[in-house]
């Protein structure tokens, strides 16, 4: 049965399948956007204490380079895998549900780790297996988030959400080491984690005041989960516009693992090595992301969104060779906090093109997808880099990656998929470009 308009179908088991018309956000938009975004943040703000919290422990009860690279592999690896799935539920099962659930699972195991503790138990394979759980419920949570914030923001304020969203993940990044360092110099590491679990609950709360449609189309109702996933995949490989993102995403996030993850080795090894110059480096850049998601949400970016993402890549290149240039503390620490700067002017107008091109119930599927190539990018960039690192400077490192950078975003525009890209950038937002 169908309405008159053809917006809404029923499959064969009576189930309402719903097009990208039904969802579009209420007129009472505002309210459930500061909603979710107040939980969001709030969750986020205890997940980030604990990020820190757990690295910083590790590195002060052990003081073992191994021990740290298992912890970024447990706390990494399993978000990249469990992704691949997450995606595909994000697009069977409600997203406000699914989310709900990740936090939930999230938080009760931080929970247990919290029991386990405070009962003398420190073995490190607890604190790795809590890693990859809350690796892996970041998996699923998500592409489950960025597929759901265009069904509550209507299409022509996504910028300007996604650009507050990024302004208060920037301000969350730069509060949290201060706060985690507070906190385990008063209390302890189970503290947080204590923490942890009220934030997430607070989270869950604001979430459950929203309502959310279930994301169905007639096409798709009766498909497996397996059929699901490779039509997927199918399409975000064959959609033009997403392919040649996908691409350019891959690229600079291995380009820019430099000046991201090298920047305090060159800090130490040019600088010198006292722990407010460290904290210095990581307070220009986070005060960087922060103006820079201020200045999208404000400004929006230039009306072409592919225009936007041009403009931050030849940035990324620019400053990347600066930085290696810096011969001056505060000059390097005045480019890394442009560094921090561009990367909303990359990462804003992108999720908004592909929460505008991509179609509802496809959106899941690609954001895992995206969310994979940002977990993976920064393990084999460094696994690259970091040994160079030690048979080059890092000076030289960042140059060569600037430079790199500049040459690879040439090219992305010159090929005739970047220059389909940027037409495509220039027109309506409901129009769709498959190859």
């Amino acid at each position: 049965m169908s309405e008159s308009d053809g917006r809404t179908e029923r499959d064969d088991s009576g189930q309402v399948a719903t097009s990208d018309l039904d969802v579009q956000p209420k007129a009472n938009w505002k309210r459930t956007v500061t909603l979710f975004l107040g939980g969001q943040s709030v969750s986020m703000f205890g997940s980030m204490l604990v990020q820190y919290s757990i690295f910083w422990y590790l590195t002060l009860e052990t003081r073992s380079g191994w021990v740290l690279a298992l912890s970024i592999v447990f706390g990494m690896l399993p978000q990249a895998v469990v992704s691949i799935f997450g995606g595909v539920w994000a697009d069977r099962l409600n997203r406000k549900v699914l989310v709900i659930a990740a936090d939930g699972t999230i938080a009760l195991t931080t929970l247990g780790l919290a029991i386990v503790m405070l009962n003398g138990y420190t073995e490190l394979w607890l604190i790795y297996l809590t890693l990859a759980i809350r690796s892996a419920g970041a998996g699923i949570q998500q592409p489950a988030v960025a597929a759901l914030i265009p069904q509550l923001v209507p299409q022509d304020q996504l910028m300007r959400i996604n650009g507050i969203f990024q302004t208060i993940s920037s301000a969350i990044m730069l509060l949290t080491p201060a706060a985690a360092a507070a906190i385990l110099a008063q209390m302890s590491l189970v503290a947080i984690f204590f923490i942890d679990v009220v934030t997430a609950i607070i989270g869950i709360g604001f979430l459950m005041l929203i309502a959310v449609p279930t994301i169905r189309t007639a096409a798709t109702a009766g498909q497996g989960y397996f059929e699901d996933l490779v039509a997927g995949v199918r399409y975000t490989f064959s959609h033009a516009l997403v392919r040649w993102l996908l691409v350019l995403f891959a690229i600079i996030f291995l380009l820019t693992v430099a000046p991201s993850m090298l920047t305090p080795l060159m800090v130490v090894r040019s600088f010198g090595p006292e722990e407010w110059k460290l904290a210095a480096n990581e307070i220009a850049f986070s005060v960087g992301m922060m103006g820079g998601g201020i200045a999208m949400a404000a400004w929006g970016g230039f009306k072409n969104r592919i225009v936007t993402m041009i403009v931050a890549c030849v940035s990324f290149g620019v400053i990347t060779v600066c930085l290696g240039l810096s011969g001056n503390m505060w000059v390097f620490f005045g480019f890394m906090l442009l560094t921090g700067w561009a990367i909303p002017l990359f990462i804003t107008p992108s999720t908004t093109l592909l929460q505008e091109r991509v179609e509802p119930e496809f959106q899941g599927r690609v954001f895992s997808i995206v969310g994979i190539v940002m977990a993976v990018a920064a393990p084999v960039g460094m696994i690259v880099l970091g040994p160079l690192a030690d048979i080059v400077s890092v000076e030289t490192l960042l140059i060569v990656s600037g430079l790199v950078t500049l040459v690879v975003t040439a090219v992305a525009v010159i090929i005739p998929s970047g220059r389909a890209a940027l037409a495509t950038g220039a027109e309506h937002p409901n129009v769709v470009e498959d190859a």
